[in-house]
């Protein structure tokens, strides 16, 4: 047992988890942050797979990083250096046509254009609306929900000046804020646009890393939360030099900074709580660190029915949290190269369009089959992929004259009809054959693979049913009911037991947002 008893304990070293121990550590106290694993970053590392190749091993683009959370942290002090390639994503089509939408409004236009005239006019008015709406989402994501039942005043200000916000958009941008939510991001697309790759890569946004195909219903929601981080319609394509492992270290060092300290290949197997108060935490060496409040960066089933004895919990909260939904179906693909794939729509100078994001997925409804394979427990054998060459943009990554590709592949459900480890080389040969219809020469260039599939996301690294938002993004699993209604506000019915983790709002991925509001509000009852 420890001797001292620290004022806080966060279990996991991930980016939300680092953004809270700097908050916390700010404010005056001592965060303990304690990572499992060998490195600090959770869904956010850089690995060597193969010797001289390094990868963004799970996510392999920035969020991105909320603005005041990289401000307050200066990370690039902190050695975080960014990379931002011309093209945002760039869409390929089977039948050799390619759509490169680039950061650069009108740049992206005349691309578009040479698919249709009308959607290069409609475009810009897309990226305006969602550009204004951004902002006021951006705004509703940084704010604590507020209590229904019993709203302080705090809370009614924050709802006030949401509502406020919400009515200068105008009426126009505030009926289609008020009615996209809940749409098919499908509907949306084509409401603006005819071309079909257009269409799917603004549809991608509303599915990607979700148990939703295009034509689900709250699937534009998805759209909106992420471009409350990046209004671009085709998505942010922000990178770290020395892969997304490099943000965290920057993290940690300055949470470390802060105050905080951190100890890595420390695993917390249980949550000690006593007389409905949490006390502290037991490591696997059988240490136990006393604690005057533990914050779970983990997942909430893992943090509450795993990590914490559910005797502790009534049996209706319980049970309401073995209905969160939270099944993963996204599995991820690491490629070292000997050298770089031909891809046939893009050798009419193009290449620079590869240095951002590459989808697979020509239309909506190749997306939508995709999800329909994954319903019924199958992986989908005409996937979507979301592709990336990081090593173009950052040749420290691999030899010179050699590449590594990172891919995610979209669907693969976690509850697989069989063993994912008997499906294994299957799921990585048809990401292969899926890739080969339009980079032909790649096959011959694979030096290895690194396969990772959402059970690999469980076991490995804590993302329970391989879910990689700690919970789905849903409309009954967003804002006040995130994770669940009544538990949106960081607390558990454990006190001294809280969340800052992506299973808590706003949980929309790699910005850390959920720890900096996480960290807002435990910093408020801490020290009041």
């Amino acid at each position: 047992m420890s001797n001292q008893k620290r004022d806080v304990v966060i279990i996991g070293g991930g980016h939300n988890g680092l953004v809270t121990a700097f908050y916390l550590a700010k404010a005056g106290l001592k965060p303990l942050v304690l990572e499992r694993a060998a490195q600090v970053g959770g869904a956010a590392i850089t690995d060597e797979f193969h010797p001289g190749f390094r990868c963004s091993t799970l996510a392999h683009a920035a969020g991105p990083i909320r603005p005041d959370v990289a401000r307050d942290m200066q990370l690039a002090k902190h050695g975080l250096k960014w990379i931002t390639p011309e093209a945002a994503v760039t869409a390929l089509s089977p039948d050799g046509r390619a759509l490169a939408l680039y950061q650069d409004r009108q740049r992206a236009s005349q691309e578009i254009a040479k698919f249709s005239e009308k959607d290069a006019k409609k475009y810009p008015e897309f990226e305006a609306s969602l550009g204004k709406m951004s902002k006021v989402i951006g705004e509703a994501l940084a704010t604590t929900p507020p209590n229904i039942d019993h709203p302080s005043k705090a809370d009614l200000w924050g709802m006030l000046k949401t509502g406020r916000s919400i009515r200068k958009l105008g009426k126009k941008d505030m009926y289609r804020l008020l009615r996209w939510g809940p749409m098919a991001v499908a509907d949306l697309a084509a409401e603006y646009f005819e071309t079909e790759l257009l269409r799917a890569v603004v549809a991608a946004r509303g599915i990607f890393g979700t148990f939703l195909g295009p034509w689900s219903a709250g699937s534009a929601l998805v759209l909106l939360i992420r471009a409350a981080g990046d209004a671009h319609p085709a998505g942010s394509a922000q990178f770290a030099a020395g892969g997304l492992g490099a943000v965290t270290k920057a993290m940690a060092a300055a949470a470390q900074g802060a105050g905080a300290e951190i100890r890595t290949g420390a695993e917390v197997i249980e949550i000690a709580v006593k007389d409905g108060v949490a006390t502290g935490v037991v490591l696997s060496t059988g240490e136990e660190i006393l604690a005057k409040a533990v914050i779970s960066n983990a997942d909430p089933k893992r943090t509450l029915l795993k990590l914490t004895d559910p005797l502790h919990l009534s049996p209706d909260f319980v049970q309401k949290l073995q209905h969160y939904r939270g099944n993963g179906t996204v599995a991820k693909v690491n490629l070292a190269l000997s050298g770089l794939p031909a891809f046939t729509a893009l050798k009419n100078g193009l290449a620079e369009a590869l240095k951002g994001r590459i989808q697979i997925g020509h239309e909506i409804d190749y997306i939508e089959r995709a999800f329909d394979e994954s319903k019924y427990g199958n992986f989908s054998r005409a996937p979507y992929l979301e592709v990336t060459i990081p090593s173009l943009s950052d040749p420290s990554l691999a030899p010179e004259g050699k590449h590594v590709m990172s891919i995610y592949m979209q669907y693969a459900p976690y509850k697989l009809k069989g063993d994912w480890e008997q499906q294994r080389k299957a799921l990585g040969q048809t990401v292969v054959q899926t890739l080969a219809q339009y980079a032909p020469n790649l096959p011959e260039m694979i030096l290895t693979h690194q396969i990772i599939t959402p059970h690999d996301l469980e076991e490995k690294y804590g993302l329970t049913g391989g879910q990689i938002f700690h919970g789905e993004l849903a409309l009954d699993q967003f804002f006040t009911m995130r994770p669940l209604l009544d538990w949106a506000r960081y607390r558990t019915p454990i006190q001294n037991l809280y969340l800052c983790g992506s299973g808590t709002h706003p949980g929309a991925g790699l910005t850390g947002g959920s720890g900096a509001n996480a960290a807002r509000e435990i910093g408020k009852e801490l020290r009041g």
